[in-house]
């Protein structure tokens, strides 16, 4: 079976990809039983100053390093469930050490698959103000919006705040579920929740919208990898193929 590699940038979503994929392999095998996983992380504080410059070549570099001691690992494929840090995985450069899932291309494989025509993107400030999950989506004919400016900045504060710290409150969330109903008005019929610590902090059962969970998508699809259900992927940095 083949050896998961997960590329950790941002910690909670991280470790909710971890728990998901040995989740679905205690459900399926048995209690302890799952597939065999490897998880590396470079402190994402580290990069923070690259991103805030916009250098997303050297933040490459250090998600390549990690990729190169999975595969030391032993691993035969990577995730990295921090959907802002495919800004940098895209960049083009030196194929990854190891083929990986691109966790956009999942989240709009699942949109699409689901029927939705609109979707809404919450996410990093960086993630909303960039083309990277209009352009995955618009390969299935899905539009994508983002919130207004002041929400974007409400969005991106709570994540760096709270999220990323572990922080989830009730105010947080309902604050979330105004923004996603703002969404939903604006024509929306699903939001996604593409910062891999949203899905923490947002319940499905309550939100305003049907919600695509890139964080669990992202286990799931990894799982059926590794399970000898899905071949391996093909995608090492750069942008996805059409």
């Amino acid at each position: 079976m083949p050896h998961l590699g997960i590329l950790a940038h941002s910690v909670e979503g991280a470790s909710l990809c971890l728990r998901t994929f040995c989740q679905l392999g205690f459900a399926e095998s048995g209690p302890h039983q799952h597939p065999d996983v490897t998880l590396d992380c470079i402190a994402m504080g580290r990069s923070m100053p690259a991103w805030d410059a916009g250098d997303h070549a050297s933040i490459r570099d250090t998600l390549a390093t990690s990729v190169t001691r999975l595969a030391r690992a032993g691993a035969d494929f990577f995730v990295c469930p921090d959907n802002t840090a495919h800004l940098a995985l895209e960049v083009p450069g030196e194929p990854l050490a190891l083929p990986g899932l691109h966790i956009a291309e999942v989240v709009a494989q699942e949109a699409a698959h689901a029927g939705y025509r609109k979707v809404g993107v919450l996410a990093t400030a960086y993630t909303m103000d960039s083309d990277l999950y209009p352009r995955a989506l618009a390969k299935h004919g899905i539009d994508a919006a983002v919130p207004d400016a002041d929400d974007r900045a409400v969005v991106n504060r709570i994540i760096f705040d709270e999220l990323v710290e572990g922080v989830f409150t009730d105010t947080s969330r309902s604050t979330f579920h105004t923004i996603i109903g703002t969404l939903r008005d604006r024509g929306c019929d699903a939001v996604a929740l593409v910062c891999t610590e949203i899905p923490l902090l947002v319940d499905p059962a309550t939100a305003p919208l049907p919600t695509l969970d890139s964080t669990r998508l992202l286990a799931a699809s990894a799982f059926e990898i590794a399970a000898d259900r899905r071949p391996l992927p093909e995608w090492r940095g750069g942008h996805p193929q059409p």
